[in-house]
């Protein structure tokens, strides 16, 4: 039994302190972390003013005691959306979502099909494990579902979002207009547009898949890993983002 107690507790820790760690990286520089760190403070006077037995402040931090949950929400509501949903992209949860996965596939190949055919550039990023926080805030934030129609409209020319990258997580467009890191590899340099080179360029940084649609010739191509496969058909871009985007227990059982 002690055994067994002594599990549980390890694998509690373990929990609180993996949701702590994911929140914390949500509100890493944001004004959230400030307002995080000024609970904290008036957490700490509570526990001194306690101790000192100060009556009145004492009072003051009782009276707070009844709503800290109400404010805790009130103040991080959006970080809180954005730890939960992160939550549910995990490597532990992701098996739970192969519906949901396939439903992101389908809807980013059906809008490149669409674009391919007009010759209308794209650039969409597939975030995986990497969190891409800092290219989210190179762009428009949107947090909207996953559809081929808006995909369409965000890249049609001279529209306000149609310059920069989409970038996916999960079943979200978390942000439009992204700015992404141009690979500095001299054969890409000599080889490559500014759309297929930004889409190298954040693959040499991150463990993300980009597709990009050619503007000039609507050809598909994807970069993974520093790398880019190009003239890729539609059937042949469905099955490698099935084989990238598939959980990675899935990934193991089929080798």
């Amino acid at each position: 039994m002690e055994f067994w107690q002594i599990l549980i507790d390890i694998i509690d820790i373990a929990i609180v302190a993996f949701v702590i760690y994911q929140l914390l990286l949500i509100l890493r520089g944001r004004r959230a972390m400030q307002m995080l760190v000024a609970l904290f403070i008036i957490f700490v006077i509570g526990f001194v003013a306690q101790w000192l037995e100060f009556d009145a402040l004492n009072w003051l931090m009782s009276g707070l005691k009844g709503v800290w949950a109400i404010i805790f929400v009130v103040l991080f509501q959006d970080e809180l959306r954005r730890l939960l949903g992160q939550l549910g992209q995990s490597r532990f949860l992701r098996p739970f979502f192969r519906t949901e996965e396939h439903e992101v596939i389908d809807a980013v190949i059906s809008s490149v099909q669409a674009m391919s055919g007009k010759k209308t550039g794209a650039l969409i990023v597939l975030e995986r494990s990497a969190k891409l926080i800092n290219y989210y805030q190179t762009g428009v934030t949107l947090n909207a579902p996953v559809v081929p129609s808006l995909l369409v409209s965000i890249f049609t020319p001279l529209t306000p979002l149609h310059d920069g990258a989409v970038i996916i997580n999960g079943d979200q467009i978390v942000a439009a207009r992204c700015t992404l890191p141009l690979s500095q590899n001299p054969y890409f340099v000599h080889t490559l547009g500014t759309r297929h080179r930004a889409a190298v360029g954040l693959t040499e940084e991150t463990d993300a898949v980009v597709v990009v649609v050619s503007e000039e010739t609507g050809e598909l191509s994807l970069a993974l890993a520093g790398q880019i496969s190009r003239g890729l058909s539609v059937n042949a871009l469905r099955e490698r983002l099935t084989q990238l985007l598939r959980p990675p227990s899935s990934e193991s059982g089929g080798t």
